[in-house]
């Protein structure tokens, strides 16, 4: 397996050196020792800070994504977690798409006055539901 130095890693996954230190702290990633002052870390690091990255985006702490992997490194997904991940995005997704569609009625709204308009005042009684 071919060992990159921290610099190296940065550069191909657009992670900071800090941050990858950060993940060393949290024991999310680990070198495999040092060339002078630079960690050097397995290629195979790429693949784990991909998974991080994917994580994080569904809204997973580092702490969540750190109970992911076992003692040996390799991932042990709890799929009750993920799909309740899952119903939280959906939810989002949801939420997100009435927004839209309310901010392209009032956009296109021929009404002189937004307050005028029936679907807009749905639209902000929904909006308040939402934010709830």
């Amino acid at each position: 397996m071919k060992e990159l130095d921290i610099r190296e890693i940065a550069d191909l996954t657009g992670v900071t050196p800090s941050a990858l230190r950060y993940y060393e702290k949290k024991e999310l990633i680990k070198p495999i020792g040092r060339n002078g002052l630079r960690r050097q870390y397995n290629e195979n690091v790429i693949n784990k800070l991909q998974l991080i990255a994917l994580g994080q985006a569904a809204g997973f702490s580092l702490d969540e994504i750190a109970m992911m992997f076992d003692t040996e490194n390799k991932l042990a997904l709890d799929r009750v977690q993920l799909l309740h991940r899952a119903k939280v995005i959906d939810g989002t997704i949801r939420k997100l798409q009435l927004l839209s569609r309310g901010l392209k009625h009032v956009a296109c709204c021929t009404k002189k006055e937004h307050s005028e308009c029936e679907e807009f005042q749905k639209i902000v009684l929904r909006g308040l539901r939402l934010l709830r």
